[in-house]
C-alpha cells in the first residue's frame, strides 16, 4: 500500500513540481476551464453532506472513512436528464469567470463552490498542465493537498456523489492495462472503480498524473502490488 511516510509524501509533491506538463494550446481556440486535482491523506473521517442551495436544507449522506494511504477526490455529476455531463466522473472545477484573478483562482473558487473546501484548506502544488476536450475546452489542472478541515457539502442538482479513490488503485489499473509510456485512445483509456468509470478528459488527467508519479513512487512506497 502507498502510505504517507515522509518519502512517499515528498515524492508525490516532487513528481508534480519537478515534471514537464502538457502546454497551453492557442488561447483563441479553446474556452479556458480549470479543475482541482486534490490529494487527501489522514486518519480522520470526513462527513459528506447534501446541501440544497435553494431551501438551505442539509442532509447527511455518507462519510469518507479514515485512510492513511493517499487518495484523490472525484465528483460524479448529477443524474439529470439532458445534463451534458450526466453521471460523469470529474475533478471539481469549471469555466473561468472574468473576475477570477488567474486559472488557479478559478480552480480554487470552483472547489469551494462545489464541495465546500476553501483555499485556506489546500496546500497548492501547482499546475499539472493543459488538457483539451472534444467540445473545445482547455482544462488546466491544478494539484493540491487537502488539509481535511471541515465537512464536504455539495448541491445535489449538480453533483450526485463524492469519491475518494486510492492512488494505489489508479496506479494498479495504469500498470495492469499497460498504459505506461503510451497514450491510449479515448475508448481504451478508462479507469474503473466500483460501479463507476473514469474516462474522457478526466482519464487524460489521471493518465498524466500516473505517468509522472509511477517512476518515482515505486522504489520508496511499499507497492508494486499497489492497492492489492
Amino acid at each position: 500500500m502507498l502510505r504517507r511516510n515522509g518519502q512517499c509524501y515528498q515524492i508525490i509533491k516532487d513528481s508534480i513540481t519537478g515534471s514537464a506538463h502538457p502546454v497551453q494550446p492557442p488561447t483563441n481556440v479553446f474556452q479556458p476551464t480549470s479543475v482541482m486535482v486534490l490529494f487527501v491523506f489522514g486518519n480522520e473521517s470526513v462527513n459528506i453532506i447534501s446541501s440544497d442551495n435553494t431551501s438551505g436544507e442539509k442532509f447527511y449522506l455518507d462519510t469518507l472513512p479514515p485512510d492513511e494511504n493517499p487518495g484523490l477526490i472525484f465528483i460524479q455529476k448529477a443524474d439529470i436528464k439532458g445534463y451534458p455531463w450526466r453521471n460523469q466522473m470529474a475533478f471539481p472545477g469549471g469555466n473561468c469567470d472574468p473576475d477570477d484573478a488567474s486559472r488557479e483562482a478559478t480552480a480554487l473558487r470552483e472547489l469551494e463552490e462545489e464541495v465546500n473546501i476553501s483555499s485556506e484548506n489546500v496546500e497548492m502544488l501547482g499546475s499539472i498542465g493543459h488538457f483539451q476536450t472534444i467540445n473545445n475546452k482547455d482544462i488546466e489542472a491544478f494539484a493540491g493537498i487537502w488539509k481535511k478541515m471541515g465537512d464536504i457539502y455539495f448541491d445535489p442538482s449538480e453533483i450526485s456523489r463524492i469519491f475518494r479513490i486510492p492512488v494505489a488503485h489508479l496506479l494498479t489499473i495504469h500498470h495492469d492495462k499497460n498504459f505506461t509510456g503510451r497514450r491510449p485512445d479515448l475508448y481504451e483509456l478508462v479507469y474503473p472503480y466500483d460501479d463507476v468509470v473514469i474516462w474522457g478528459v478526466t482519464a487524460k488527467i489521471v493518465h498524466h498524473l500516473m505517468e509522472i508519479m509511477l517512476p518515482e513512487i515505486i522504489p520508496f512506497c511499499d507497492a508494486l502490488s499497489y492497492g492489492r
